[in-house]
């Protein structure tokens, strides 16, 4: 194989990754376009669920330590939310109640924010039944979910 028809064979290599990788990128791009917006609002969230969150802090060092909830968060439906429950923080039960916000994105995500206390990352699943968590604060590791107390009549 001379010089010349080397270089034609790895242009023609190389057209074809080209073609491929932007095939692959048009399929990939496609479906996320489509899954992007699924027409959630804040209006999506609108009941009391029963909630149930575990997690472990690891700093400071001083809070670091199991921790386990139970409770219920009412959502507004207009980016507020009440909370009340109970904690075991390292076996030591505290009740909680707490005001809040949220924001729901058309895509069924968002996040869940108690200033000063914990800011959390969702998605809603279910049909709006239900709310599958992570908390996005540093040095906790915590995953909640939250579950419509009454799916029939409280929309």
């Amino acid at each position: 194989m001379n010089a010349k028809e080397m270089i034609m064979k790895r242009n023609t290599i190389a057209q074809t990754f080209a073609i491929a990788a932007v095939t692959a990128l048009g399929l990939g791009i496609a479906p996320t376009a489509k899954a992007g917006d699924k027409g959630c609002t804040n209006a999506s969230l609108k009941a009391t669920f029963s909630h149930i969150g575990t997690r472990f802090i690891t700093a400071p060092s001083t809070k670091a330590g199991p921790l386990a909830g139970v409770g219920t968060d009412t959502f507004d439906r207009n980016g507020g939310i009440t909370s009340t429950g109970r904690l075991s923080v390292n076996g030591n039960i505290v009740p909680v109640t707490a005001t809040g916000t949220y924001k729901v994105n058309p895509d069924c995500t968002g996040t869940y924010t108690i200033p000063g206390v914990t800011t959390l990352f969702f998605v809603i699943d279910d049909g709006g039944n239900e709310v599958k968590a992570v908390c996005i604060d540093p040095g906790v590791v915590i995953t909640h979910i939250f579950r419509r107390q009454f799916p029939e009549g409280d929309q």
